[in-house]
């Protein structure tokens, strides 16, 4: 369902790429933000927060929205519910985590390969055929991330040294292409009103995590870095990038929206390098060049046939 907007905003509403540059765009941000805060507060408050604050934010402009789809959402709870748990609660509190023990770089490399994972779904769950050359573009893209992962070091590789990060933000990002997968499935209501249903359930199921830091770690002490860092995340990775992503998904599908992830190495590692410091490696550039190979070319069969259909 479509929100009423204003004429002039339709055209970017109704385009799948412009949302779809602003979602990676905001995404790898998420990264930097993430990377940045590790000194100022633990990983899972800042991911209470964070949906605690858009949440905060949302409710408001969604609340009449929320009332007349309430009826919709509970029909459809086992699905509204998968979406909290893989799109709130796990992705980004896995990504948080995992962020302590590996580069933004990194992190944004693996997140790229969510639109080959998004195809595994896809043919797991509704039995969306795979092509051979599907396939293949699959275990090219799995080969970028084994550089990554194992640092472009055979031995790291042999040994099985890989940083816990890099496993986390892998998981975390299967999660997420389950997540767009399972968009297909949500329930036909106001955007503002699913957004807002998964907000608060994502929240709740991260309470007991939350408080189980809280207690074990201490309290987060709210400084300026702290505050800004929160409300950056509860605001445009949170809010703005959910909407334009679910919206894009909805115009486009889940396999075409998942293609636009292969920009996230690209604006997080430029963003990395900017704001953190970090460095390009050989081997960064080396995994990047084999996932985005892996992505062009499961994308190929279909532009091919989306052109013969045409003519």
């Amino acid at each position: 369902m479509t929100p009423p907007i204003p004429r002039a905003a339709r055209g970017l509403w109704d385009s799948a790429p412009i949302l779809l540059v602003t979602t990676t765009l905001l995404w790898s941000s998420n990264f930097i933000i993430g990377r940045a805060a590790i000194e100022h507060l633990p990983p899972i408050a800042l991911a209470f927060w964070r949906w605690t604050v858009a949440l905060a934010l949302l409710i408001g402009p969604s609340w009449k929205y929320l009332r007349a789809d309430l009826p919709k959402l509970r029909a459809a709870w086992p699905v509204v519910l998968a979406l909290s748990a893989l799109g709130v609660t796990l992705f980004n509190t896995l990504v948080y985590i995992g962020l302590r023990t590996t580069t933004a770089t990194n992190g944004a490399l693996l997140q790229s390969t969510n639109p080959l994972i998004i195809l595994l779904f896809s043919f797991l769950l509704f039995r969306e055929r795979v092509t051979s050359t599907q396939l293949v573009a699959v275990l090219i893209s799995l080969c970028g991330v084994v550089v990554i992962v194992a640092r472009g070091s055979l031995e790291t590789l042999l040994a099985l040294a890989v940083a816990p990060g890099d496993l986390l933000i892998f998981l975390a990002t299967a999660g997420y292409a389950l997540y767009t997968v399972l968009l297909r499935r949500r329930p036909q209501v106001h955007p503002l009103s699913l957004l807002s249903a998964t907000f608060a359930l994502g929240t709740l199921l991260l309470l007991p995590a939350y408080a189980w830091e809280h207690f074990s770690v201490g309290p987060v002490e709210p400084t300026p870095p702290v505050i800004g860092a929160v409300l950056y995340v509860g605001i445009f990775p949170s809010i703005v990038s959910f909407l334009c992503f679910n919206r894009a998904t909805e115009l486009i599908g889940p396999a075409r929206a998942g293609q636009y992830m292969h920009l996230t190495p690209a604006f997080g590692s430029l963003l990395a390098v900017i704001f953190l410091g970090e460095r390009l490696h050989l081997f960064h550039f080396a995994g990047a060049g084999l996932i985005a190979t892996g992505i062009l070319l499961a994308d190929a069969k279909r532009r091919a046939r989306e052109a013969a259909s045409a003519t």
